[in-house]
């Protein structure tokens, strides 16, 4: 059975770096409850990564894994207008 996959925009922090992409959600899976069952990296695509010490976005890529143990928080955003 197929599901359907929303992109979520979201914001995640490290202790180094901000990062703004999408993740793929399925459409009434709240966002703790994805975090709880991603393995080891999580799928960003669209991402920009920003560094929290200095000026300026770092890299733009299509698609980035992030280590899910290296987040120190996450949180939805509206979607870019």
């Amino acid at each position: 059975m197929n599901q359907r996959i929303d992109a979520t925009r979201v914001a995640i922090y490290t202790r180094d770096f901000r990062i703004v992409g999408y993740i793929g959600l399925i459409p009434g899976v709240r966002l703790t409850d994805y975090m709880v069952e991603t393995k080891s990296f999580m799928a960003v695509t669209d991402a920009e990564v920003t560094a929290l010490a200095g000026d300026g976005t770092i890299i733009e890529r299509g698609f980035i894994n992030v280590n899910r143990d290296t987040i120190q928080f996450i949180n939805p955003l509206p979607e870019a207008g």
